[in-house]
């Protein structure tokens, strides 16, 4: 986002000790901001009745059950965040809809920035959201919903693969859209006006795969009283999907291979070739060159369906789309129960914690959390907090940005036996500074210490001067 200007607004940082959110505080002033301290409740709560504060930080553990209604004294004139450990219990004990929203106690402050900056500085100046402008987003929106760099890099050469008749091989974890992919594939090609079908070549049973894709004659075995046809016969002049080709029996991939190289087909105990004319599409979970590798996959079957690819990358890579799915997911699913817009948006903690999780299951998983989290939603909620979606979380650890591009860098530190501990200690806050591009605040927050802890060890160690 734009360089943020926080002049002429005050925050009230109540409890957590001297180190806590202290990279929150040195980012609210150095946006412009002025910034209060106070450790105890409730000289926070007459501090703001006596000088008037635009946003308060407080730390949930400074309330209980009989004191979370003093909120409501904070909340009258200020918004009011309250900082929580990230457990659905610990939030929701202190409740209240005066609270704006709540917060993990290791957020990031750059979005806790843009939290007050979206409520307090550009609540009057429209909306935020992000106008579809691009060409490419705008003519695959009726399939797809997305707005990540990562996923229009793997979409940018679908319309001009579905202006194609070549075989088209979708790779993907599960749960990323292969599938849709293919529909896609096909409403824009020029097959559009016939037949779509899809194969999951792993749900088949081995003794069952070959009649269901290329039909049976008559008598061909018992129990076939009258002819059928397959999947290639149904989608002539269309396209057919294979999903999870890498699950093919081998005798079958022989079979398949030919079809796509003769262009007809045999039925189950048929004698006569029957032309086809179809276009195939193919997917895979697995790595279909490693099971080459294996001997599980045919190469000359490999080499004949990656003649062109498309690559889906899992949700936790495209980090800017999970908000905007997230909320079509909950709106869909508020429209399907009947309830009539607007919908309640997830609020800036609800983004952060979402965007935050891994996604094993992709967006199949994101839409199960958003379809659940919309059939208990309570009734006339202003916005979808945390304590509405944390418990419908299968992952339930949250992890900061930053640090998960840390650890997924695979990036170490060589300390050998011996070393004292303070010239390691030095020398571990020496690389993360490195890593992190000398930014004092991520380096803090990846070593899960304060920004001031930071400060003093690298003035005890002669990094920087006191």
């Amino acid at each position: 986002m734009a360089r943020p200007d926080l002049s002429g607004l005050s925050l009230l940082i109540a409890g957590g000790g001297p180190d806590a959110f202290a990279a929150v505080e040195d980012a609210f002033q150095e946006y412009g901001g002025v910034v209060f301290r106070i450790s105890v409740l409730g000289d926070a709560i007459e501090f703001a009745a006596r000088r008037a504060v635009d946003v308060v930080l407080a730390d949930a553990a400074l309330f209980d059950r009989t004191t979370v209604e003093l909120i409501d004294s904070l909340t009258a004139n200020s918004v009011v965040y309250l900082a929580t450990d990230g457990s659905a219990g610990d939030a929701a004990e202190f409740f209240t809809p005066g609270v704006e929203d709540y917060i993990h106690k290791q957020i990031d402050p750059r979005r806790f920035i843009q939290m007050v900056v979206t409520r307090l500085v550009r609540q009057h100046g429209g909306s935020t959201a992000l106008t579809v402008t691009d060409p490419l987003i705008s003519k695959l929106r009726p399939y797809f919903l997305f707005r990540s760099p990562a996923m229009r890099q793997a979409l940018l050469s679908l319309p001009s693969i579905a202006a194609s008749n070549q075989t088209v091989l979708i790779s993907g974890e599960t749960g990323t859209g292969k599938e849709i992919v293919a529909r896609a594939i096909h409403v824009l090609s020029k097959r559009q006006s016939g037949p779509f079908m899809a194969v999951n070549c792993g749900a088949i049973p081995e003794g069952l795969i070959e009649g269901e894709l290329f039909g049976h004659e008559k008598g061909a075995f018992t129990g076939a009283s009258k002819t059928r046809k397959g999947k290639f016969e149904a989608t002539n002049n269309g396209t057919l999907f294979l999903d999870e080709i890498g699950d093919m029996p081998l005798l079958l991939q022989v079979r398949l291979l030919r079809v796509l190289e003769e262009r007809h087909i045999y039925r189950v105990g048929g004698e006569r070739p029957i032309p086809i004319n179809v276009r195939v599409i193919t997917a895979s979970r697995v790595g279909l060159k490693q099971a080459v590798a294996d001997g599980l996959f045919r190469d000359d079957l490999y080499y004949r369906l990656n003649i062109l690819r498309i690559h889906l990358p899992p949700l936790r890579e495209r980090i800017e789309d999970i908000p905007y799915l997230a909320f079509h997911f909950l709106g869909r699913a508020l429209a399907e129960m009947g309830v009539e817009p607007p919908y309640p948006p997830l609020s800036p903690a609800s983004i952060d914690l979402i965007e935050g999780l891994q996604w094993k299951g992709n967006v199949r998983e994101l839409r199960n959390v958003m379809t659940r989290v919309a059939t208990v939603l309570p009734h006339g909620i202003k916005q979808v907090l945390p304590i509405h979606v944390s418990p419908h979380l299968e992952d339930t650890e949250p992890q900061p940005h930053c640090l998960q591009k840390h650890e997924e860098s695979g990036n170490g530190i060589f300390i050998p036996i011996g070393t004292p501990l303070d010239e390691a200690e030095g020398q571990i806050i020496k690389e993360t500074l490195k890593h992190t591009g000398n930014n004092r605040t991520q380096t803090a927050k990846i070593l899960k210490i304060g920004i001031r802890t930071l400060r003093r060890k690298l003035s005890e160690s002669g990094q920087i001067d006191p």
